[in-house]
């Protein structure tokens, strides 16, 4: 039972326990003068007095307006009787539904604005250790280094010449190309490079170290009467892929560099100081 029902029952028991009091407090007339003492009780008196009493003592006064109504007492003659009010009875079934079907869902509403950053909070603990990466690559060691020599003389010509050498030494990684006569730069870095030559009786010695197509320096020897060894070093900075080479002169004069089947005359030599990736 809800609320209410227990209200509205509550409400009618007051009402029946207040009729009931109505009814059991009030005493016959008869009754009543029977319980009266024998020798206070007065004379009976005849109707007419009976009512002209009542009349003056119930009644309104001369300078009184009479009232629009009265109270009585349950005690009065002439009261009359209350009936007791039934207790309503309410049907409980009529109060409460069955519970309905689940309805739609509704629209979604509008974003709310955004709010502002929050404070920043405390740091965490500390994770746990990792598990080991997987290997990395072998360390690359950076090196370039070469030697060559020739066995043959070589004399000018109406065009210019690269040197070919015939004789290995030194070839590390084969950066330089005996096919081509040329050192091919694989390791970025500052070279060292030299080359001696021997020269040639009564013949001019005139060659040059290139770079690429750029003269860099240049290896000479006048005219003499005897032959005598002469030579020529520097230090390159060089990127991937240039190229360091020895190129004879053009045959304007007589040009030519000595050298025989049994002995080595002519070298050529270079290697890497340092790696452009070094700090």
């Amino acid at each position: 039972m809800g609320s209410r029902g227990l209200g509205l029952t509550l409400a009618g028991c007051l009402l029946l326990a207040f009729a009931c009091r109505l009814v059991l407090g009030r005493v016959p007339r008869g009754q009543q003068e029977r319980q009266e003492p024998e020798g206070t009780r007065e004379p009976p008196m005849d109707h007419a007095e009976r009512d002209e009493e009542e009349h003056e003592k119930y009644g309104p006064r001369q300078d009184e307006e009479a009232p629009a109504s009265r109270c009585l007492r349950c005690c009065d003659p002439g009261t009359p009787v209350y009936q007791a009010i039934p207790v309503p009875q309410i049907n409980i079934t009529i109060l409460k539904g069955e519970k309905g079907d689940r309805g739609d869902r509704g629209l979604q509403g509008k974003y709310g604005k955004t709010g502002s950053v929050g404070a920043r909070g405390h740091t965490g603990p500390k994770g746990q250790k990792g598990s080991m990466g997987a290997p990395g690559d072998r360390c690359k060691n950076h090196y370039a280094a070469f030697s060559v020599g020739r066995k043959k003389p070589l004399h000018s010509n109406d065009y210019y010449q690269t040197v070919i050498f015939d004789t290995e030494f030194v070839n590390l990684y084969n950066h330089f190309n005996m096919f081509t006569g040329k050192f091919y730069c694989y390791v970025p870095g500052i070279y060292f490079f030299s080359l001696n030559v021997h020269t040639w009786n009564q013949k001019e010695t005139y060659l040059h170290i290139m770079k690429n197509a750029e003269e860099v320096v240049i290896l000479y020897a006048q005219v003499s009467d005897r032959s005598i060894m002469q030579s020529q070093s520097l230090m390159l900075e060089l990127r991937d892929q240039d190229e360091v080479w020895v190129r004879l002169f053009k045959g304007e004069r007589e040009n030519a560099i000595f050298s025989d089947e049994f002995d080595t005359y002519i070298t050529f030599s270079g290697y890497l100081v340092k790696p452009a990736n070094e700090p």
